[in-house]
């Protein structure tokens, strides 16, 4: 099929054949090399007769391969996350329709994929050994609404419930992955180093797709060697390691990876030297891990974005930051504002949900999340529309920006703040350190916020929150109404025991 990326691909295959395109654990395959082997699987794809595969690998070569396989065999694609549950996975499986899961031939099936009848069969590809498992057994439950355009369906974990396939059109990823180039200013001469799932939208359109286009070199390393175990546990040392030994030039950040980094760099850890552009998204970004990380000489750069308009959808970059902004709106994309600040987005829009009513691209996409422009165009964010919670006294909280302060401080790892009608506000808090500590963390953070936003009584989390216990999303969002219901109890505890004093 038509895309911009293959089109590079095959450019630099014959104008830098012998350039590395991909770098992985224990080999790297040049620019022409690359270029065959996507050529040789998509036509193998080809003759199998499916329809819709599935995606569930590490990253590494052999992930980017079959991802630029199947676009190149004009087949529909799902990756998904290896840190997604069983039930996650079946459900994603299920409601695409599914008819085809690639994997990584040496690697243990997942539980539900295990329990399906399939068809193995090893694919070709260089540096890498996955295989395809037939399942036509899957294919029979496919959702009746999925647009005829939909290239890549990516499945967002969301804040409540099961995940939800967000449809793509080939196009509009092409044409973000080439806005993406352009504003992060990648030449041929950058190393991306993938430090975030290639399952992620993001990672797959900014770490694989945009340095591509560049004729620039992404190294694909497995998770574990670059620090991160599941969806929450991270080694920032391990994520240095890689960056200095493959002199890497550019990364996209969440904003928990971040916080990592800046506590081991600030533990004494040598910098990195090679960097120059770190994009951080995902997750609200506290303005002080910010400032801290910029002073210790990080090209930290924040931006905003969704699925649902193929990632970015807007991005500060080397030209034109407001430090507090995420970036202004990405050319070829408009925001409107509702009468209570609620973003929508033109220009760049999902083709609809799998299940759902069809859409048009061209409709705005109502984002949910609450902002402002200020007079040189950049994006402020002040919160979830659906999270604002009124205090009894009347006042409106934002709770991520209470919770991303807490976060802040070495005692708390993370924290869920609630007050919805209450005097007071009062959270969960995931801690580090004894009851002392934390009371004295968050007796600091609580002189740096008003009043009305202040964390008056707390409790402690049984274990933290994570993707594993459904209270955290696949990007680091919080569940609430998950978290709200295993502590409820205990919150509610709180409000009686100040009434009764």
């Amino acid at each position: 099929m038509s895309s911009n990326v293959l089109s590079a691909l095959s450019h630099h295959a014959v104008t830098q054949p012998h350039s590395v395109a991909l770098r992985g654990r224990d080999a790297s395959i040049t620019y022409a090399e690359l270029d065959r082997a996507v050529h040789s699987l998509a036509a193998s794809l080809a003759e199998t007769g499916l329809k819709t595969l599935a995606l569930l690998a590490d990253n590494g070569p052999a992930w980017a391969i079959a991802d630029l396989a199947a676009l190149r065999a004009g087949l529909r694609l799902v990756p998904l996350p290896l840190f997604f549950s069983p039930q996650q996975i079946a459900h994603a499986l299920r409601d695409a329709g599914v008819d085809g899961v690639i994997v990584e031939s040496d690697a243990p099936l997942a539980p539900m994929l295990s329990a399906l009848p399939a068809q193995r069969f090893a694919l070709p590809v260089a540096n890498g050994s996955i295989s395809l498992l037939k399942m036509p057994a899957l294919a029979a439950t496919r959702a009746a609404s999925i647009a005829p355009a939909t290239q890549k369906i990516t499945y967002t974990s969301g804040t409540t419930g099961e995940p939800r396939g967000v449809c793509l059109s080939a196009e509009l990823v092409q044409q973000q992955a080439q806005v993406l180039r352009t504003a992060s200013a990648a030449t041929q001469d950058d190393r991306h180093l993938s430090a975030v799932p290639l399952a992620t939208l993001l990672e797959n359109i900014g770490g694989l797709y945009a340095p591509l286009l560049a004729g620039a070199q992404t190294c694909l390393l497995p998770l574990a060697d670059v620090g991160l175990g599941g969806a929450t546990q991270f080694d920032p040392k391990r994520l240095l390691h890689a960056v200095q030994t493959h002199n890497a030039t550019t990364l996209i950040l969440v904003p928990q990876l971040l916080h990592g980094l800046v506590l081991a760099l600030e533990a004494g850890a040598p910098p990195p030297k090679t960097l120059r552009f770190i994009a951080v998204g995902g997750a609200p970004l506290s303005p002080r891990l910010l400032e801290r990380a910029l002073r210790l000489g990080l090209p930290v750069f924040e931006g905003y974005g969704l699925s649902e308009c193929g990632s970015v959808v807007a991005l500060n970059t080397p030209g034109a930051r407001s430090v507090g902004s995420v970036g202004r709106p990405l050319p070829g994309t408009s925001l409107e504002f509702s009468a209570e600040g609620e973003i929508s987005v033109r220009g760049r829009g999902f083709l609809g949900y799998v299940g759902d009513v069809i859409r048009a691209e061209s409709q705005p996409v109502a984002t949910g999340d609450l902002g402002y422009l200020d007079a040189a165009g950049f994006l402020f964010l002040n919160g979830r529309k659906k999270n604002l919670f009124v205090t009894a006294f009347g006042r409106n909280v934002a709770p991520e920006w209470v919770e991303r302060e807490l976060s802040l401080m070495t005692a708390i790892a993370q924290a869920a703040v609630f007050g919805e009608a209450r005097p007071f506000n009062s959270a969960v808090i995931v801690a580090r350190a004894g009851d002392a500590e934390v009371d004295a963390a968050l007796a600091l953070v609580n002189a740096s916020l008003p009043d009305y936003a202040r964390v008056s009584r707390w409790i402690r989390a049984d274990a933290p929150f994570s993707t594993t216990n459904d209270q955290l999303t696949s990007n680091g969002r919080l569940r609430r109404t998950a978290i709200e219901a295993a502590y409820g109890p205990r919150l509610s505890a709180l409000y009686e025991e100040t009434q009764t004093a």
